[in-house]
């Protein structure tokens, strides 16, 4: 069996220091293999503009925050999902970094982004792909992501086993999308949204919690209030996953017909 779960919590905006101190108290404690945090858990969602982003964005190579982040995985053996302000050159990417006990093993950049991002960051540049965790073979996405089934479709057929999917959802049917996901690919996903409302002086958004874990059915294995902070590991079976059979004459992958796809 393999633990894996969600942290959902209130992220205050530009405090890298608080928000830091939230996630290593609540992970102290944990007995899990891989953990899933929100999207931009560290600096918060709303930004101003580019210039207020690049203040807080990080370069995992010479960041606190990532540095934080490798030191529970090492202490702990375990691995961490994480959405992550990441700062490449003169590029920003809305990302999530993959660690574990050894450090830094890959990071994914959104691909497509949301609505205001487009304004601040930078479109993804880093093929899907998948990671093994503990034998598990594992996807990542982020948020926005989940209205693209190509998506998860592409790391299924990569050979994906669970998907991780650090958000900041603000619509309030997202989750209800991950369900079906999980479905027509038969794999667990892990959803790691935050909640609470982020004000700004320029706007505010307010987010919708429901953070869970889907097994291949759609079944929902566990899933977080709609505002409040909360922790939940889950036992697993991976293998579940590698059961594509949803009649005895129908497979979810060997029945597609790619040749009348757009």
């Amino acid at each position: 069996m393999f633990k894996v779960g969600y942290f959902q919590f209130n992220p205050r905006f530009g405090n890298l220091d608080a928000n830091r101190n939230t996630v290593l108290k609540a992970l102290e404690p944990v007995e899990a293999d891989l953990i899933v945090l929100p999207e931009l858990p560290f600096t918060g969602y709303c930004f101003k503009n580019r210039r207020e982003l690049a203040s807080m964005a990080e370069d995992p190579a010479r960041s606190e925050t990532f540095d934080i982040l490798a030191g529970i995985c090492r202490r702990k053996r375990m691995y961490i999902v994480t959405g992550f302000a990441e700062k490449a050159g003169s590029r920003i990417f809305n990302s999530s970094l993959l660690i574990g006990p050894r450090g830094l093993i890959h990071t994914y950049r959104k691909i497509h982004l949301f609505n205001e991002e487009k304004r601040y960051f930078d479109p993804g540049d880093v093929p899907l792909r998948i990671n093994t965790v503990r034998s598990v073979r594992v996807g990542m996405m982020i948020c926005f992501d989940w209205v693209f089934p190509e998506v998860a479709r592409t790391l299924t057929l990569k050979g994906a086993e669970l998907l991780c999917h650090p958000s900041n959802l603000v619509l309030n049917y997202c989750q209800k999308s991950m369900l079906t996901r999980c479905i027509e690919n038969g794999i667990f996903a892990v959803t790691t949204n935050r909640f609470g409302l982020e004000k700004r002086p320029h706007g505010s958004v307010r987010f919708t919690g429901g953070s869970q874990v889907v097994g291949p059915r759609g079944q929902l294995l566990a899933r977080a209030p709609v505002q409040r902070k909360q922790l939940t590991v889950v036992e697993i079976d991976p293998k579940e996953s590698k059961n594509k059979s949803l009649t005895g004459r129908n497979h979810l992958l060997r029945d597609r017909r790619p040749e009348f796809y757009l």
